[in-house]
């Protein structure tokens, strides 16, 4: 633990496998829209789960944590459990009216070699953030800091944006917004990837020459 507080109250569930990081960073190397395109258009976030960093993309296998409303204490609990590649996946119910995450979560996650943050609910020193060069996702920012009481869940399958997030699934996002991709699926998605990719690239062929005719 990071802070001075008791971490009873926190549950954490069983180690689970994450995907390989050379799988990871091939997904990484396409869109979310695209991603989205070739997964019929599932498993997206709500567009109200924005990038709060401009410029930034995160891809990452999924760390998910549920806190209790306007609480961050099983973020940093869940951060004992984070591994190099992560990217915390937090459920704080939609709540905005109390930040759960701010500057100091996120020089611990550029230490734990967490890729990104995304949240549902809000966040701080976005400012700070930024020039850290983190990746921070969420519905808004309010300077209101949290209480760390608990209680919460760690690496159970928690809803953020609408959509159900398991442990060790990825998640690839941009100024776009996130997509998510079952960790059974990953395969599956990144040999679809390059026809899709195709299709677009001979609609735009087509636009080009049109346009020249």
């Amino acid at each position: 633990m990071y802070i001075k507080a008791s971490a009873k109250n926190i549950t954490v569930y069983p180690e689970w496998p994450r995907p390989a990081q050379d799988l990871v960073q091939s997904l990484a190397g396409y869109p979310p829209a695209l991603i989205g395109d070739v997964r019929k258009r599932l498993d997206m976030m709500s567009a109200e789960i924005r990038c709060l960093t401009p410029g930034a993309r995160l891809a990452g296998s999924v760390l998910p944590i549920q806190v209790w409303e306007g609480d961050n204490l099983a973020i940093h609990r869940g951060l004992d459990e984070a591994k190099p590649g992560d990217v915390l996946v937090i459920s704080g119910n939609g709540v905005t009216n109390r930040s759960v995450f701010g500057g100091i979560l996120a020089d611990i996650c550029l230490h734990k070699g967490v890729t990104g943050v995304i949240i549902d609910g809000a966040v701080r020193d976005i400012e700070e953030v930024t020039q850290m060069g983190l990746p921070v996702f969420a519905r808004a920012v309010v300077p209101a800091g949290p209480s760390k009481n608990g209680p919460g869940n760690v690496g159970k399958p928690v809803a953020c944006g609408n959509v159900v997030c398991n442990p060790g699934d990825v998640v690839v996002g941009d100024q776009d917004g996130i997509v998510v991709i079952p960790q059974s699926e990953l395969n599956e998605t990144l040999r679809s990837l390059p026809a899709q990719e195709d299709i677009e690239r001979q609609i735009r062929s087509r636009i080009r020459e049109a346009a020249t005719t």
